[in-house]
């Protein structure tokens, strides 16, 4: 009996660890070089699945934190779109995130999930490239499902 409950533990954590509905696989597009894109209108890319980085001219943490994410883009081949916060308080995202920087993880127009530059809880994510690289994975397939 006890073996019985094993195996039906380890083969559902293995389904919710596999199947996992709140992940997704980025729009195609954005597995290629691992750079920036600018001078996008998020409002054109509503259907898609992608990272967006919104920032503002000032940053107060100890290592900038666009340099984890230059990082993390270049090893992974991921690109991010990026947005003065600026512009970004046009785009409807902004009734959500009121704060920069951010990393948004949006899915077919809705707010997945974001780092809160307003939370102690996130600063490490900002910091360390495996910690926000550890985040991203919670939410984000790394490679292309070709």
């Amino acid at each position: 009996m006890k073996k019985y409950i094993t195996v039906v533990i380890i083969i559902t954590l293995t389904l919710i660890l596999i199947l996992n509905p709140n992940k997704i696989y980025l729009t195609d597009k954005y597995y290629n070089e691992g750079k920036f894109i600018e001078n996008v209108d998020v409002s054109k890319v509503k259907e898609e699945n992608y990272i967006l980085y919104t920032y503002n001219p000032y940053c107060s943490f100890e290592t900038p934190c666009e340099e984890i994410f230059k990082s993390f883009m270049e090893k992974n081949k991921i690109d991010i779109i990026s947005v003065p916060f600026s512009n970004f308080k046009e785009t409807y995202l902004y009734s959500k995130i009121k704060y920069a920087p951010s990393i948004i993880i949006v899915k077919k127009g809705e707010v997945a999930a974001y780092l809160d530059a307003n939370s102690d809880k996130d600063t490490q994510k900002y910091q360390d490239e495996k910690a926000f690289e550890t985040w991203i994975k919670k939410y984000v397939y790394l490679k292309n499902k070709k």
